[in-house]
């Protein structure tokens, strides 16, 4: 009889004893086992093996050897159990959320790369010059540089150099589907020696590759944020494209960031490390700023054209969503047969019902937000849970019958452009009009990309990463959206979406033109996008979050209570800040975290649950999960009421 110690995938962290049977049952360290765990069976991750095992307690046998061969490393381990310790969850969460299953969050949207992946010819000097930066040593880069400035053959380039040297690489985007083309491309540049991990994949062709990944089988993974976990046993290199992204940061347990994990990895195994995008996050530009990172400037666009010419346009007094000026630009954009993208951030028809007479508002009966109108479907729809009910033609709290809609959204806003421009061809792209189907829409991209579509309205999707030679005229429909959410990050959120929004035109052509219509025209993130002070935005922000003690010149941590009861979940919340606060009263004054709030979350109730939060500051990051843990030790969470912990957490809603 043999012992092997195992991690589970439970809350609590802990290491866990059965036997097994040598002569019948296969297994190493870096295998998965099913095992029983109280009264259900769970997966296992097997850490050591031993012939002897001193404890008290009865030994049960493992009930099935998953693998035939191992699936993690002792790497991955390291690993895992600096994640756990960061990120406040147990090593056998980590590493169930590393290794390949049938479950997996989704990380991808409904586009491909707009990069081809065959090679270019020639590069451009400031190509050429940061691949010679790169060249000279280890450490971490990044590539400041504009849309179209032609980082990817940068990323590719170096890939290839370290790929010659018998490395590995993993290279990280934000999001991937892949179509077929791109698919060969990589292949041929590549050498067949590649995994693409992306969202189409069935768990058995993902744990084929997650194989070929460990034997060394293949040299570069590409893949959205859980690729960082690629079990590469000589990695060289990892890249981080666009990682000013949101999608970087995962919603679930472990909450980890894939910048923070790749920056551990890339430490821990001597690997170079190179980020890149047009518009960094605070935390990026900081370590810049300090010299942590190697900043390397790209401000030419490798295939011509020019920064377009970008107009704010006042929606004060405006009764359209699409104002005098931006009619007259779509108008001319069509003479020349040139293509219009126009962004608007919001989906449905309108932003909310309400009653005229007594003001009360259609609210959503599991969260606390506002229902959303969809007109195409003449009902009311909640955009964070789901829920949907049809429209109501008497009010429920003073059974007035005079009843209406408020806002636009983008079928509202479709419907004002097709009476304005009836011959257009015009097609909308949001989660709404697609349902998942990610063969339309690719269709409605490629029919814009040949020119047989002349006006593209959607949400995020038609804000980035999308690369259209015929685009003349780019849109912001409402640019306050993203101020209006009561969050620190509002500015940096808007400027890094507008700037991106604006790099989709002018990427080919001298004559691109954005047109950003706002009721908040002296908004600083607007006008640094207008008059592109990209620099001055960033050293500005970074000054007021120094002022104001935010990140990233400090760390945040948020502990959500959640409950079925808000009596539960509020008493829980306060139960635990007072832990917390009498915790913090033996730290030093000066190295003291703060308790900036226990309040009910800015969405208080969502799913049906509701939700209070403790916001905790500290200028150390390491104080914060210490304190956090000794005080769980202190408190057990009561039953019905679940704790969520987000270490940086990038939103607070």
């Amino acid at each position: 009889m043999m012992f092997l110690t195992c991690l589970v995938p439970i809350p609590v962290d802990g290491e866990f004893t059965y036997s097994y049977d040598e002569e019948k049952q296969a297994v190493k360290p870096g295998f998965r086992v099913t095992v029983p765990f109280g009264k259900r069976t769970v997966t296992g991750f097997v850490i050591s093996i031993s012939k002897e095992c001193n404890s008290d307690f009865e030994i049960k046998p493992i009930k099935k050897v998953i693998d035939k061969s191992e699936v993690f490393t002792p790497e991955l381990v390291d690993l895992a159990s600096w994640m756990a310790s960061f990120y406040m969850c147990s090593r056998g969460q980590v590493l169930s959320a590393m290794i390949p299953s049938g479950k997996r969050e989704t990380e991808s949207s409904i586009f491909d790369s707009e990069e081809s992946f065959i090679p270019v010819e020639k590069l451009h000097f400031q190509q050429e010059e940061a691949l010679e930066r790169i060249r000279k040593g280890k450490g971490l880069y990044y590539l400041f540089g504009v849309t179209g400035s032609g980082k990817s053959e940068v990323y590719l380039r170096a890939c290839e150099e370290v790929i010659a040297k018998g490395k590995q690489v993993i290279y990280l985007v934000p999001e991937i589907t892949l179509t077929h083309q791109l698919a060969n491309d990589v292949i041929a540049r590549f050498k067949n020696r590649v995994a693409i991990l992306h969202s189409a994949l069935t768990p058995s062709q993902r744990l084929k590759y997650w194989h070929d990944i460990m034997t060394h089988k293949v040299d570069l993974v590409i893949g959205a944020r859980s690729a960082i976990f690629a079990p590469c046993k000589e990695l060289g290199l990892i890249i981080l494209d666009e990682e000013h992204e949101n999608s970087y940061k995962s919603g679930n347990t472990p909450r980890y960031h894939a910048r923070q994990v790749a920056q551990y990895r890339a430490s821990k195994c001597g690997a170079t490390m190179i980020m890149g995008s047009a518009t960094p996050s605070m935390e990026a530009y900081l370590m810049m700023k300090k010299g942590l990172v190697e900043r390397i400037d790209m401000p030419y666009k490798v295939a011509g054209g020019r920064e377009p010419n970008i107009e704010i346009v006042s929606l004060l007094g405006e009764e359209r969503s699409i104002s005098r000026p931006l009619e007259k630009a779509i108008g001319d954009a069509l003479i020349e047969k040139r293509g219009v993208i126009l962004f608007l951030n919001r989906r449905g028809y309108t932003y909310y019902y309400h009653c005229n007479s007594c003001g009360e508002v259609a609210m959503c009966p599991n969260c606390s937000v506002a229902l959303t109108y969809h007109k195409s479907l003449n009902r009311l729809h909640c955009h964070y849970c789901g829920y949907t009910e049809k429209l109501k033609k008497v009010c429920t709290k003073c059974g007035s019958t005079d009843l209406s809609v408020s806002g636009f959204g983008t079928e509202k806003v479709e419907e004002e452009v097709r009476k304005l421009f009836p011959s257009a061809r015009i097609e909308r792209l949001d989660t709404d009009s697609v349902s998942g189907d990610k063969e339309k829409a690719k269709k409605v991209i490629e029919d814009f990309k040949k020119g047989d579509v002349d006006i593209l309205l959607g949400t995020q999707m038609v804000a980035k990463g999308l690369n259209f030679p015929l685009l003349k005229l780019v849109g912001v429909i409402n640019a306050d959206s993203t101020l209006s959410i009561p969050d620190f990050r509002a500015e940096e959120r808007t400027f890094a979406l507008l700037k991106q929004v604006a790099g989709r035109a002018g990427r080919y052509q001298d004559d691109g033109r954005v047109i950003i219509q706002t009721n908040r025209s002296e908004d600083e993130a607007i006008k640094a996008v207008m008059f592109s002070r990209t620099k001055e935005f960033y050293d500005r922000e970074l000054e007021v979050r120094q002022l104001l003690g935010y990140p990233p010149f400090s760390r945040l941590l948020a502990l959500t209570t959640r409950s079925k009861s808000e009596e539960n979940s509020e008493r829980s919340a306060n139960e635990l800040g007072s832990i917390i606060e009498k915790i913090t009263e033996t730290i030093d004054e000066d190295k003291r975290p703060r308790i900036i709030g226990i309040q009910p979350c800015i969405i208080s109730k969502k799913a049906g649950s509701y939700r209070h939060q403790i916001l905790i500051s500290s200028y150390s990051a390491a104080l914060l999960p210490r304190i956090v843990s000794r005080a769980l030790e202190l408190y057990k969470v009561p039953s019905g009421v679940y704790l969520e912990v987000d270490i940086d957490p990038l939103s607070l809603l």
